[in-house]
């Protein structure tokens, strides 16, 4: 209860439950909304924590099973600390432009990428060097116009499992592109929106820079929280395999001595059994020997 008391309050002050106008809202955002004051709406932050709680959790265990989850906000105020938090999670995400079909187009898309990693390819490895010098800088231009845009993309080898959106109201077209592929989405939902449109919705200010910071910073870590447990798992599955492969190991040791031992006994046995022939200098057998006489006759 503490914990949920003293992020309330830091959602407070950062102003997270400042909303839109009230001539601006969206009736669907009713169940969110606290009051009004001096005209503007004011959102209920117990229910903003209970949902960003929740957010939390469901994209935990969507990093937590290896699956991506790419960040979409173009507003300016949003850019920077969301393309931040992306790169520390190392997750993919878009936020100077949103290229029609980058997610319902996406093999297309994939290909500009390839193409701007080849770009770079030739300007590091010194193949553009052939090059004129004109040809060059058109090929830097073209690459640092691909980075602006493709960037944040380039490492996705595949559609992300889910979107989380700031303001989705201005990421209309990202949101339709995901809602098409069936791709989960998530986002910060102001009193203008309607909260409905994405599986979901954090009921929140999307235009204070504060707002969006404190609401990034809590999904990310939420995200980050998953990755280590991944990788904490997998150590785990590595070490079981080692523990079971040294067991293994021991087993086949341990036969491998028995069955030794045993070969060794069972040749032994071989050649103790009856008693072996004493020879007589002269090649005779004691038996031969003793049936003849002095005079070579039997007796």
């Amino acid at each position: 209860m503490e914990n949920n008391t003293s992020l309330q309050q830091q959602l407070l002050e950062a102003g997270v439950h400042f909303g839109h106008l009230k001539k601006k809202w969206n009736p669907k955002m009713l169940p969110y909304i606290f009051a009004e004051k001096k005209g503007i709406h004011i959102i209920d932050l117990n229910k903003t924590v209970d949902h960003l709680q929740e957010t939390a959790a469901a994209l935990k265990q969507i990093a937590k099973n290896g699956k991506k989850i790419m960040f979409v906000a173009t507003k300016k105020q949003a850019k920077e600390i969301v393309s931040d938090c992306a790169k520390k999670v190392n997750m993919p995400f878009a936020t100077e432009r949103w290229l029609g079909g980058m997610l319902t187009n996406f093999n297309t898309v994939r290909k500009s990428v390839k193409k701007m990693q080849s770009i770079e390819k030739m300007l590091a490895d010194g193949s553009a060097e052939s090059l004129t010098k004109k040809e060059r800088l058109t090929l830097s231009r073209d690459r640092e116009k691909m980075e602006k845009v493709l960037g944040g993309i380039s490492q996705l080898g595949r559609l992300p499992a889910a979107l989380f959106l700031v303001d989705i109201g201005h990421e209309h077209i990202a949101l339709a592109e995901a809602k098409r592929l069936g791709i989960t989405t998530f986002g910060m939902v102001d009193t203008n929106c309607d909260p409905n449109k994405v599986d979901y919705a954090i009921p929140s200010n999307d235009d204070a820079t504060k707002s969006i910071a404190i609401i990034c910073s809590y999904i990310t870590a939420a995200i980050a929280e998953g990755l280590e447990e991944r990788m904490a798992a997998k150590d785990e599955d590595v070490e079981e395999v080692d523990n079971e492969a040294e067991r293994k190991a021991d087993r086949l040791m341990a036969e491998a001595e028995s069955e030794t031992s045993r070969g060794g006994r069972s040749r032994n046995n071989e050649s103790g059994t009856g008693t072996p022939k004493r020879r007589i200098p002269g090649g005779a057998s004691r038996r031969t020997q003793g049936s003849t006489g002095p005079g070579g006759g039997k007796r």
